[in-house]
């Protein structure tokens, strides 16, 4: 951390806790807290599956955050370290610094924070600002935000700061706005009404210094210093059943995402729900068009995204079941997905004695419809307004569809087993940028059972197989765990590419791991190979090489 940004940080701890805590008595009554994470891979050569020399052998991510509250008062840190980054994480993350730190001082109506913050407005489609460690993203605001809530029901928020680039700040400034309304909190004091509303609305825009780019020969392009963008959103809520909502608008930004057209953005997420003893269903669709909005027009990667458009596909925890995730593609895609979720209850003939769940999920994301402007014969081209779009119009093209059943039941009080099967459409060319490349149609069948031996020992077996004629074809893997609980455990696993269509490339990707936990502290350590993929969060992705070697991870907190 550069010296001004510790001096920035103890001026503004100074500034915030000087009206509100005595000097003799600012630390007596404080609490520390904090946790550290430290993952490390130890590299071997493997050429045959991709996983080439490591110059340095190993190479290892870590950070500690330090958290201290006192009575209204808290402040912390974070320190990270990447040397050299684990291999799949952006390299421009080498190095050692301080890159997060807060001063917040809050009571009954107002929370003030001043340094790196984390905030979303509504669903996040015009303002997300969050950390997910395992993809290496992080897109923290540095500034100051202020949050208000002059009665109950009332929440306003304001914020301005620029947002993490690595171990530098982002060129735009990001502004925002943001309110929201609990109608049955205002006017229903006395709870009168079953019927639950709250409204919200959110104002966001970003500033970056105008600049020209050549469109061609003889055309420069002028792009704009302000993006503005606006949300509205609702949530009704009566018993088991709820509706939500939120509209989205985002004034013209071209850039390196668009192709530097100048039309405007918009997104539209919708969903409903309903719950009852033993029944739940969901039923969600989303529309997006040209909604990339970043501080840095420029940016092509997921870095310094300010807003964020949530992927409606079930996110599989099994290995070959989340092997070809869904990434959002912010430029255009219509989106439904619909789950139920379902109890045969216990002591019926097909529930048995302790009952039987069912969950049954079913995506499918497609393009929009573009239409060429006027006397163009293609949408889309620099320095053009792009396209129209129906704004209910599905597109031709198919990105995605996932059909997916899970059964879980508990046979008796020491087994348990889990199946699944999911039916899946991925379409390379247009989620990994493989032009050429065919849709993916594959099946992926898993068995998941645990037999708990004593009280603390139990072994988990595993089966999983995934059947594609596409791609790199059928998959198999096999996996037994064994557990001491609270302790222990140990796990034997192995990935089999049995179907390649390259004989020569039929790899096993064998690999053991081990834990041990002690109060709030882990301890990890994995050997073993690793298939180059893709790993996906929400929608945001990051691409995993391929790796042999041995991974360590340790966890603590206090």
């Amino acid at each position: 951390m550069k010296t001004t940004s510790l001096t920035m940080f103890a001026a503004a701890l100074l500034l915030l806790a000087a009206p509100f805590v005595r000097a003799q008595n600012f630390l007596e009554g404080g609490r520390v807290s904090g946790n550290f994470q430290l993952d490390a891979q130890v590299y071997r050569a493997d050429s045959a599956i991709g996983a080439f020399e490591v110059a340095e052998k190993m190479r290892m991510n870590s950070f500690a955050n330090l958290l201290y509250t006192n009575g209204n008062f808290s402040a912390g840190l974070r320190a990270e370290s990447y040397l050299n980054p684990i291999l799949g994480y952006d390299p421009r993350y080498k190095g050692n610094g301080v890159p997060y730190w807060f001063g917040s001082w809050r009571n009954e109506q107002f929370e003030i924070t001043v340094g790196n913050f984390y905030e979303q407005f509504g669903s996040g489609m015009v303002l997300r600002s969050y950390e997910e460690r395992n993809l290496g993203y992080d897109n923290a605001l540095k500034g100051a935000k202020v949050r208000f809530s002059p009665t109950e029901g009332v929440v306003l928020k304001g914020l301005i700061g620029t947002q993490r680039y690595f171990w530098e700040q982002g060129p735009g400034i990001v502004r925002g706005l943001d309110g929201e309304f609990a109608l049955n909190d205002i006017f229903d004091k006395e709870a009168k009404y079953r019927t639950r509303v709250t409204l919200g609305g959110s104002f966001v825009s970003k500033y970056q210094d105008t600049e020209e780019i050549s469109a061609g020969p003889d055309e420069l392009l002028i792009l704009p210093a302000n993006v503005a963008s606006w949300a509205a959103r609702f949530n009704i809520s009566r018993g088991g059943f709820a509706i939500d909502g939120e509209y989205a608008n985002k004034m013209n930004d071209p850039s390196a995402m668009n192709d530097y057209i100048y039309k405007n953005g918009e997104s539209l997420l919708l969903q409903t729900s309903y719950s009852t003893r033993g029944l739940g269903v969901i039923v969600s669709a989303k529309r997006t068009d040209n909604m990339s909005f970043k501080s840095k027009r420029t940016e092509t990667g997921s870095a310094l995204d300010i807003n964020y458009l949530p992927a409606l596909t079930r996110q599989h925890a099994y290995a070959l079941s989340a092997m070809y995730p869904y990434a959002t593609q912010p430029n255009g895609e219509m989106a439904l997905q619909g789950q139920v979720n379902y109890k045969i209850k216990r002591g019926s003939k097909i529930g048995g004695k302790y009952g039987t769940d069912i969950a049954i999920n079913y995506s499918r994301i497609t393009s929009i419809q573009r239409d060429p402007l006027e006397g163009d014969t293609v949408p889309g081209g620099a320095g053009t307004a792009g396209y129209t779009s129906p704004f209910l119009a599905f597109g031709n093209e198919l990105y995605f569809r996932d059909f997916n059943i899970e059964i879980q039941r508990k046979f008796t009080a020491d087994f348990k087993l889990l199946v699944s099967y999911v039916n899946l459409k991925y379409n390379i060319d247009v989620i990994e940028g493989h032009p050429g490349d065919p849709m993916v149609n594959a099946h992926i069948f898993i068995a998941d059972g645990t037999y708990r031996l004593t009280d603390k020992r139990a072994v988990k077996l595993e089966y999983q197989h995934l059947l594609t004629k596409e791609d790199e074809g059928d998959w198999l893997q096999f996996l037994i765990e064994y557990t001491v609980a609270p302790k222990w455990y140990l796990t034997v696993a192995d990935q089999y590419n049995y179907g390649n269509p390259d004989k020569d490339r039929r790899f096993h990707y064998p690999a053991v791991s081990a834990g041990y936990t002690y109060g709030s502290n882990r301890l990890t350590l994995t050997y073993g190979k690793q298939r180059e993929g893709i790993l996906c969060v929400g929608g945001v992705c990051r691409n995993v090489p391929a790796s042999n070697g041995l991974t360590i991870t340790l966890t603590s907190s206090f």
